[in-house]
């Protein structure tokens, strides 16, 4: 019998926040593919989750997956492409030896995650294999609650963009949305800066870097940083209701 290949979402950075039943089925399951953004470092998936799930005797796989720019409508970077068939075939072979097998994801899976991916490269190669998807709290939500402010309220919409999109598209989202979640800030942060004071939109904009993480930072004045020193767990919320 085959096992179920299981996406978790682990949350942004504090154990805490992972859910009961990413808990349970992380305890369950007998091999985790974690995903780490360089060759040489560790795994951030991997890292929150230890001090809550017991990893002795669990079959762990870490697999490198290079931050390269994703586009819906291209072809996949080649070496992104190989890491999520690295890992779909690595879940497979676990999965027809009737393993159950996750995947701990960072945030929520829904939300830009390296697990999707690689869930739907699992698809295309083993479409009768069984996948579950569970959600987690969002680096976004965590963004919210650190600064205490309201995402959306009443007739709100909000919109959230990677900040690395062209100037003239994040213009049409800024002066659509009342609130705009900015993500992969960290290196465009000037050009950000810029733009938002061109808007008329710099006071209205909170910068979190390391949501919910030990080196958590809340940053009110943006023109105060130092994009060298930001760290890729960077969002910006700009909101223009202040209610």
């Amino acid at each position: 019998m085959n096992g179920t290949f299981y996406v978790i979402g682990v949350g942004p950075g504090d154990p805490e926040l992972l859910t009961l039943k990413a808990l349970r089925l992380l305890r369950n399951c007998q091999t985790l593919i974690v995903p780490k953004g360089h060759e040489d470092g560790n795994s951030t998936a991997l890292a929150i989750i230890k001090s809550a799930v017991p990893l002795a005797g669990k079959e762990i796989i870490e697999i490198h997956f290079p931050m390269k720019k994703i586009r819906m409508a291209a072809a996949p970077d080649p070496e992104v492409d190989a890491a999520w068939h690295l890992a779909a075939n690595e879940v497979i072979s676990r999965i027809r030896s009737g393993h159950d097998v996750a995947f701990p994801t960072l945030g929520d899976p829904a939300i830009y995650s390296t697990g999707i991916y690689t869930c739907q490269t699992l698809l295309e190669l083993a479409p009768d294999i069984k996948t579950v998807i569970v959600p987690g709290v969002s680096a976004i939500s965590a963004c919210s609650a650190t600064v205490g402010i309201p995402l959306c309220l009443g007739d709100d919409m909000m919109a959230v963009v990677p900040a690395t999109f062209d100037n003239q598209k994040l213009t049409e989202v800024l002066n659509t949305f009342q609130t705009v979640v900015l993500m992969k800030v960290h290196r465009v942060m000037e050009r950000i800066v810029k733009l938002l004071t061109e808007q008329g939109l710099l006071k209205h904009a909170i910068l979190v870097e390391r949501t919910s993480q030990d080196r958590e930072r809340i940053i009110h004045d943006l023109t105060s940083v130092r994009p060298d020193e930001l760290h890729y767990f960077s969002t910006i919320i700009v909101r223009r209701r202040q209610q």
